[in-house]
């Protein structure tokens, strides 16, 4: 008997929609604070056509929704990012490829996939760029929002981009990494302030896994090699071409920032799996790093494969990697469900007090029902609720321009009340955490739920 299971994210808020709009004129519940200019914008999955067999959360072309502050004023717009793939697509009226849960299309003519740009952005030497972990970023015209095209560092780019960039707040450089299913798996590269692509060197890892995420510290480059691993063979047995392996251990590589692969050290500890990273730091000997860590992963989870919720939910871990004594001492930070997390991007790579991270609901399907702020340095934390029935994502802390302390500036993201289906971009004082938010901004159609955004201040 065929399947009627509903795609749950193809649903609800999860759906995608069909319209980009462009509002002037949106209502303010509380007030925007004066100082508080520039641009929030979030990327997502929207599919543009009706998927071909089983859709994946993953699956859907980029979407982009901006919310520019001037004034105490806001506009909203939302746009595609026009990739090669949806433009074939749209051409076509149809969708040309499958998703990560069908067979691979060895044989589609227009290429096994396509690069979405659904992931994340990344703001560097002046310029906005929409990520996706198996391709070239795409350079996105602001405040417009419109879609320049792919980005390859004046040709010099040879691997995939990662979705998640660093960019040291101090020297200006950005380092990304590509991974990939042949050898070598992993490239890492360093990009200048100035946005030249001043080396690419290969990163020896023991076989093809997914690698979503890396941190950076002052003077090195923390790589993880957890066990979510490609296997061709795998595949051929009828098997997953990507599973979690638990019998295999977890692996941190750490790298001098502007080294190759005979400098890297590698760390083991117990398997886990960690799609964001908090950030990192170096203290005397120790390289520090803070994370959201799961035992285990069923990430292209289908109808029937199990999947035990306790060992596949992020909770915010720390490790602390001796470069003098080679011994890592891994901890658990809390014991809430949470992911996304953030920071004052001031301090990516040095020390920070402060994490924000979006608290879990319990839940099937990834809902956050609040942001959870961490006070890393008292090991204590506030919780600010959405409220009832009320689902956000990724908050986003956007500093105060004049203001005194790490915390002192806003968390924004979207939020969706369920109750009368509306969404909202909401603003919340970042040192008065459990207090109401200082502005809902209330968007004129509806928001989905999506990934990661990112504040561009005037």
């Amino acid at each position: 008997m065929a399947s009627t299971a509903i795609n749950p994210y193809l649903q609800g808020n999860f759906a995608p929609i069909d319209t980009e709009i462009t509002s002037d004129t949106l209502k303010v519940i509380g007030e925007l604070p004066p100082e508080l200019s520039g641009m929030f914008v979030r990327n997502g999955p929207n599919p543009q056509m009706t998927p071909i067999g089983q859709y994946h959360w993953f699956d859907g072309d980029g979407m982009l929704h901006g919310v520019e502050i001037h004034n105490s004023k806001a506009t909203y717009r939302n746009r595609y990012v026009r990739t090669q793939g949806w433009e074939l697509e749209h051409q076509a009226g149809k969708a040309i490829w499958t998703g990560l849960l069908e067979p691979p299309q060895v044989d589609n003519p227009y290429g096994i996939s396509k690069n979405t740009a659904n992931t994340a952005l990344v703001w560097h030497n002046g310029q906005l760029l929409a990520s996706w972990e198996g391709g070239a970023p795409h350079h996105i015209s602001i405040p417009d929002l419109s879609t320049i095209g792919e980005y390859t560092f004046n040709n010099q780019l040879v691997s995939a981009f990662t979705a998640h960039p660093k960019v040291d707040p101090v020297t200006g450089e950005m380092m990304f990494f590509g991974y990939g299913i042949e050898p070598p798996f992993v490239k890492y590269s360093v990009v200048s302030a100035q946005g030249e692509l001043l080396s690419t060197v290969p990163i020896e890892i023991p076989m093809a896994v997914m690698m979503h995420d890396f941190a950076v510290t002052e003077n090195y480059t923390i790589f993880m090699d957890l066990p979510l691993t490609f296997s061709f063979e795998r595949m051929q047995r009828g098997e997953p071409l990507m599973m979690f392996e638990s019998d295999r251990p977890s692996r941190f590589g750490i790298l001098p920032r502007h080294g190759d692969n005979s400098q890297i050290r590698w760390f083991e500890c117990p398997p886990c799996y960690v799609f964001h990273t908090l950030n990192a730091y170096e203290v005397g000997d120790e390289v520090v790093l803070i994370a959201c860590r799961m035992k285990s992963t069923n990430v292209l989870v289908t109808d029937d494969t199990y999947r035990d919720l306790q060992e596949d939910t992020a909770r915010l871990h720390r490790w602390r990697f001796n470069l003098s004594t080679g011994t890592v001492i891994e901890e658990r930070l809390d014991d809430t469900p949470g992911d996304f997390p953030r920071i004052n991007e001031n301090l990516v790579g040095r020390k920070n007090r402060y994490g924000y991270v979006g608290k879990m609901a319990n839940s099937e399907i990834p809902l956050f029902e609040g942001v959870i702020k961490y006070d890393l340095d008292h090991g204590t934390s506030e919780v600010h609720y959405f409220g009832k029935n009320r689902y956000g994502g990724e908050t986003v802390f956007a500093p105060a321009i004049h203001g005194i302390g790490e915390d002192a500036g806003w968390l924004i993201t979207f939020v969706h009340d369920e109750n009368v289906q509306t969404s909202e971009l909401v603003v919340i004082n970042a040192q008065d955490i459990t207090s109401e938010p200082v502005a809902r901004v209330i968007i004129p159609q509806r928001v989905p739920y999506g990934f990661h955004g990112i504040w561009i201040s005037a």
